[in-house]
């Protein structure tokens, strides 16, 4: 009897299609819910989001105290015929040596050495990597938290006028700072600065800069130290400088070198002030951009960089809560 009822509804009712959809659809929405339970995800990002919906990491990071500093007095005037000009400025008494003309490739092969070989805290030590591939070094002792000016210059006879087109197989200056005394190397991580410095000659006309500084540690790693990128202050005077002209020209040249990188540009005028809120201090640095923009509560809201839009992939924090606490409560 029901397969005579079944057979006339299939021939003449289309209630019978209905009914095997709407089954079909309770069964299927059962096993979804079953299988998910009820927490059933909604996607509503669009591909591009979706990608990089990762966390952001904080690094957790360990102070370290860097007893030196090197800067360049007057880069504007300084060139491979007429010399430069460093001040040093540092926490015990170093050793400035300078290494003219030292080869590329055996600078990073010293580096390497640092590494797996012996440790790079004397200017014996990074000769003896070198191989005496440089023209010419000289040296200077700088006693510490003393300001001095050094002038460097290659000696007359060298007749060197320039070192050939790009790319090029020697570094015009090298700079190595090196702690004099022999105890105070147990008391810093940090036991040496490399800086890689242009200098201008007649066939490569890039303005004098820092390229590179590297800093040598005691346990036998290297890192490249790098400037942070702050936001501008529009309140402020600008700094004089050079031109936009002579900055475009001088980033053609990089990017001809091989060196069009962010590390390599003239540092900003910065604010304390986070770029979000305008309220509350600048703290964050944001990686890889290193864009240093957002304060401790807003940073907890972006995946990417407020200033140029970057995904974040990691940011540390300058200095802890406390330390903030303790920057309040100081007196006017």
């Amino acid at each position: 009897m029901a397969a005579v009822f079944l057979v006339t509804l299939y021939e003449y009712s289309p209630l019978f299609y209905i009914a095997v959809v709407f089954t079909c659809f309770i069964v299927t929405t059962g096993l979804v819910l079953g299988w998910f339970g009820w927490d059933v995800p909604v996607i509503l990002r669009n591909s591009e989001e979706t990608q990089f919906s990762t966390r952001v990491f904080k690094k957790q990071m360990r102070q370290v105290k860097n007893p030196f500093g090197l800067e360049i007095i007057n880069p504007s005037s300084a060139s491979i015929t007429t010399g430069i000009t460093l001040t040093t400025d540092c926490l015990e008494d170093s050793l400035l040596t300078c290494y003219w003309g030292c080869s590329v490739q055996k600078l990073h092969e010293a580096l390497q050495k640092h590494v797996f070989c012996f440790r790079i805290s004397t200017p014996q030590a990074l000769e003896e990597a070198l191989y005496s591939e440089y023209l010419y070094q000289e040296q200077h002792f700088t006693k510490k938290d003393f300001k001095e000016e050094i002038y460097c210059q290659l000696p007359s006879d060298a007749k060197i006028e320039d070192f050939g087109t790009v790319p090029r197989s020697r570094y015009p200056l090298i700079a190595l700072l090196t702690l004099a005394d022999k105890d105070n190397r147990d008391i810093y991580d940090i036991i040496s600065m490399v800086s890689v410095i242009h200098i201008p000659d007649k066939t490569y006309k890039l303005s004098c800069r820092i390229l590179y500084q590297y800093l040598l540690l005691a346990q036998g790693q290297f890192h490249v130290l790098k400037q942070l990128y702050m936001s501008a202050n529009n309140n402020s005077t600008p700094a004089s400088g050079p031109s936009s002209e002579e900055q475009s020209a001088d980033h053609s040249l990089l990017d001809r070198a091989g060196l069009g990188e962010s590390e390599v540009e003239p540092p900003e005028e910065s604010s304390k002030d986070c770029v979000v809120c305008q309220n509350g201090p600048v703290n964050w640095v944001l990686l890889p951009c290193r864009h240093t923009c957002l304060c401790d509560g807003c940073v907890r809201y972006f995946q990417q960089c407020p200033m140029c839009r970057r995904f974040v992939q990691e940011s540390f924090a300058l200095c802890n809560q406390r330390e903030h606490d303790k920057d309040k409560q100081k007196p006017l």
